[in-house]
């Protein structure tokens, strides 16, 4: 085991063309050692062969495949300085007949997920008093809109986690920051539209369809702020000795943040016309 002075960062869901992955490109062009985790290995060759990263295979579903993950990144390198939950899913369908099983996916995918992996790096923050725990959100859990409530209720819950968690864990030299992206430029479009595909025909929402099936990729417009743009920042302000318990950025970040503090009734008419409700 070699101990490495720089800080060492954990990264879920590095998959190429993903926020993950700008994310551990963005640590590790800041001297970090990055353990760059996804489900499958090859969805990270592009970083193979590159001293500054670890890739390892990580299913967040998995009890054994995050103890395993943690435990080659404590081998590796001593210990865990920052973990960034960021592995997640998407899902655009009406709450009235999404499948149960999608909802439960996208939960324990979204949030069991990042609980299991803080509940295995957390001890070992607290020994060392020291540790940072970066949950990413989405600015969409502010003011959800229709479509796609699994997942802004997901992220929702995420928010509310991390917010006890920098409370809860302040008193062992851990810092936890909740991160909020805005609309992002990555894959994200792409597999929602994949795991929309694979809905059953809607009852009473089918004169909706095409309301339902455009925000899949929403975020995906040629205004979403790229990947690499968003990952800078965040690691900038992660990086920091006293980072922000809060940080958002990217497009439509503001007017998710405006709504959120308008009255509900302008932010239904908002939807109503935006998005065909």
């Amino acid at each position: 085991m070699a101990i490495r002075e720089e800080p060492v960062v954990l990264i879920t869901g590095c998959s190429e063309g993903g926020i993950g992955y700008a994310l551990a490109r963005a640590f590790a062009a800041a001297g970090c050692a990055v353990v760059a985790t996804a489900r499958s290995r090859g969805s990270m060759r592009s970083l193979e062969g590159d001293s500054r990263f670890l890739l390892l295979e990580l299913d967040v579903l998995s009890d054994e495949s995050v103890r395993g993950a943690v435990d080659a990144a404590l081998d590796r390198f001593g210990r865990v300085d920052v973990l960034v939950n960021n592995a997640g899913v998407h899902l655009v369908a009406p709450l009235a007949e999404v499948p149960m099983a999608s909802f439960d996916h996208v939960f324990k995918t979204n949030v069991y997920g990042p609980m299991k992996l803080i509940q295995a790096v957390v001890p070992h923050m607290i020994v060392r008093r020291k540790g940072k725990i970066v949950n990413v959100g989405s600015i969409s859990a502010l003011a959800p809109g229709p479509w796609a409530g699994v997942y802004s209720a997901s992220k929702a819950a995420v928010h509310a986690l991390t917010d006890t968690l920098r409370l809860e864990l302040r008193s062992f030299g851990i810092s936890v920051i909740n991160v909020a992206p805005g609309a992002i430029k990555s894959h994200l479009g792409n597999a929602s539209l994949a795991n929309y595909s694979k809905m059953p025909e809607w009852k009473f929402y089918k004169p909706f369809e095409a309301a339902i099936r455009s925000r899949a990729d929403l975020s995906q417009g040629p205004k979403s702020t790229p990947a690499e743009e968003f990952a800078k920042k965040t690691v900038a302000l992660v990086l920091k000795e006293n980072p922000p318990a809060w940080f958002s950025y990217g497009h439509l970040s503001n007017v998710l943040a405006i709504l959120y503090y308008l009255p509900i009734s302008i932010r239904d008419y908002f939807y109503r016309r935006v998005l065909k409700c």
